[in-house]
């Protein structure tokens, strides 16, 4: 089963957004991500119903932040995206009537879900400011003499 990675890329995409002025243009982005514009568009168009992203149409139209990074969170993001299972373990049900399968699923449910929680409220707890901040932090430090 393949990763999941549209959380990553588009938190890659609106640190990018947040450190530049002008707009992105889907084009712009899709290269960035090594990926089609219209992936872009798509993934892209689910941020900006929530309000996260805006974009122009036209010669200078393109993406721009619509909301300070300060103000957004993984978990929103997450959210955004339609939120995407969290793991790729899946529960057994070939034999639902087998009491050893319901007690092995009962055990997993709760590992999940517990485990699902505890990720979620960490991811409402970073902003993409924080990210930034963390990015400005790593580029000081490599180009450091």
């Amino acid at each position: 089963m393949r990763n999941d990675t549209r959380l990553s890329r588009m938190l890659h995409v609106l640190i990018h957004m947040g450190r530049h002025e002008e707009r992105a243009t889907s084009e712009t982005i899709a290269q960035m991500l090594g990926t089609n514009p219209v992936v872009v568009r798509r993934t892209l168009g689910l941020l900006k119903e929530k309000g996260y992203v805006r974009s122009e149409k036209g010669h200078q139209g393109g993406w721009t932040l619509g909301k300070p990074l300060s103000e957004i969170t993984l978990l929103d993001i997450h959210r955004a995206l339609g939120t995407p299972s969290i793991f790729a373990i899946g529960l057994s049900t070939d034999h639902p009537e087998c009491l050893v399968e319901q007690a092995v699923n009962a055990a997993l449910t709760d590992a999940f879900e517990q485990a699902q929680a505890l990720l979620l409220k960490r991811l409402g707890d970073v902003s993409l400011a924080q990210l930034a901040e963390d990015f400005d932090e790593r580029y000081r430090l490599a180009t450091l003499p």
